[in-house]
């Protein structure tokens, strides 16, 4: 008997030993360095100040002013996050710390969604693979759903997995999680609203052909799920505009820089052109004018002396007309323009395509910005990632069937996202939130398809 309890109580601490909360947990103090060593609390960008402001505004009852100063830049996802914080008062720090807890429990979940389809070797050099992510390690110390989206994409694909497990639709809680999950994600990045429409529809016909496929009906009703989860901010969203399914008001203005036509430009994000008067003149002839051009390209992300006097030229006549409009006529505009532009130039669209595809994997080019070799970082982790992601796709598309369904599931979301991504001007930051869906894709394909015999024969 004595011997029984010792070898309980062994398996117990080993048990606790290989906790992956405690496996994980030097990546969760890193965080916490890395936060507290680079988090400027006194000093807001852009993006911080609106999540800061729209949060302000959940507090106070409302989310945007009404028509005509209509403004749904982001979802309300990551704001209603921090608003209880914000009202409560919490110290901003405090606030940007939840990013370490969310990349920790991100990794985590990660894990644990790893176990349930590939073997433990595989699961923990992924894990680590994650948790040493470092393109995602820039994104700590703002305030923002950087890191709650790929969060959300970790706990997704664990309801995911355990959601195909059982045989019942309406008992099965992991169900209703998954569909929660996934409309919490379309209310912290809005384009997921428009893969969730497409999914239902999709997913909706694959049920109608084959109703008697326990797979499609419960892909069917984690979707549906996810619809009613965003349904408040339509209805929101609904009252301020009076349209259905109406997400935001900054897709035209990532079309319009994405469909700029001029040959220098390659369809990245560009602010607003303001023109200095006598700028030209200034820029060519005085030294004090190019000192202070100097140094705005340094606090600028290294864009190129007078850029903003290129951006005028090109795009001053559109923006005369924009300022003038506000909410959801400007978004219209913008769009108007964009399709236009699409319309007269569709090769230099196509490239600015192409350059998008560089950017989201990459992070280059950018439109009149210097090179940077802190670009090269950016090669060895994506690089990786998108060669496995190519070497899965023929083993993907061959054993198709044969691939379990949350697999298939998530590889739509991907795939929807990254193609609707594509149209819009978009960064690397876009790419980071996905990671953890192509980690799990990559690691159940390879797994199966791959075999490496390390010594010769």
């Amino acid at each position: 008997m004595l011997l029984f309890m010792k070898t309980k109580d062994m398996f117990k601490r080993r048990k606790v030993l290989y906790s992956p909360f405690l496996l994980f947990s030097p990546f969760l103090l890193l965080s916490i360095v890395l936060i507290l060593l680079y988090s400027t609390p006194s000093v807001m960008d852009g993006d911080e100040n609106k999540y800061l402001g729209f949060a302000n505004n959940l507090i106070h009852g409302f989310y945007s002013l009404p028509a005509p100063n209509i403004y749904l830049a982001v979802g309300p996802g990551y704001p209603l996050l921090i608003a209880p914080l914000i009202a409560l008062k919490i110290p901003i720090i405090c606030i940007t710390l939840i990013n370490a807890f969310l990349y920790y429990l991100s990794i985590i979940f990660l894990f644990k969604t790893l176990l349930q389809i590939v073997d433990k070797r595989v699961a923990v050099t992924v894990s680590l693979f994650w948790a040493l992510y470092y393109n995602l390690y820039e994104s700590f110390q703002f305030i923002g759903p950087e890191i709650l989206a790929p969060f959300l994409f970790s706990l997704l694909l664990y309801f995911l997995v355990k959601s195909f497990v059982s045989k019942h639709i309406l008992s099965d809680k992991y169900i209703y999680l998954a569909g929660l999950t996934l409309g919490y994600i379309a209310l912290s990045k809005i384009i997921f609203g428009y893969v969730i429409l497409c999914m239902i529809i999709g997913n909706g016909l694959l049920w109608i052909f084959n109703r008697n496929s326990i797979n499609y009906s419960k892909g069917l009703m984690i979707l549906i799920v996810a619809l009613i989860t965003t349904s408040p901010y339509l209805l929101y969203t609904y009252s301020l505009t009076g349209r259905i399914f109406y997400w935001g008001t900054t897709a035209g203005n990532n079309m319009y820089w994405m469909s700029t036509p001029f040959e220098k430009e390659f369809g990245s994000w560009s602010p607003e052109p303001i023109h200095v008067e006598d700028s030209m003149v200034s820029m060519k002839s005085n030294s004090e004018f190019r000192r202070n051009e100097y140094n705005k390209m340094i606090t600028n992300g290294g864009q190129i002396p007078g850029y903003d006097e290129y951006i005028w030229y090109n795009h001053h006549k559109n923006f005369v007309e924009i300022k003038k409009i506000k909410g959801v006529e400007q978004d219209d505009v913008l769009k108007r323009i964009a399709i236009n532009n699409i319309r007269a130039h569709p090769v230099k669209y196509i490239q600015n395509c192409f350059s998008n595809v560089g950017r989201i994997f990459f992070n280059f080019p950018y439109s009149y910005k210097l090179q940077n070799p802190g670009t090269l970082l950016r090669i060895p982790l994506n690089g990786i990632i998108l060669t496995l992601l190519l070497f899965s796709l023929y083993p993907t598309l061959l054993n198709w069937k044969k691939l379990i369904y949350p697999i298939r599931f998530s590889i739509f979301i991907f795939v929807l996202y990254f193609g609707g991504s594509l149209t819009g001007s978009a960064e690397i930051r876009m790419f980071t939130v996905i990671v953890p869906i192509l980690l799990i894709w990559i690691s159940f394909v390879l797994q199966r398809s791959l075999k490496i015999n390390w010594r010769f024969d």
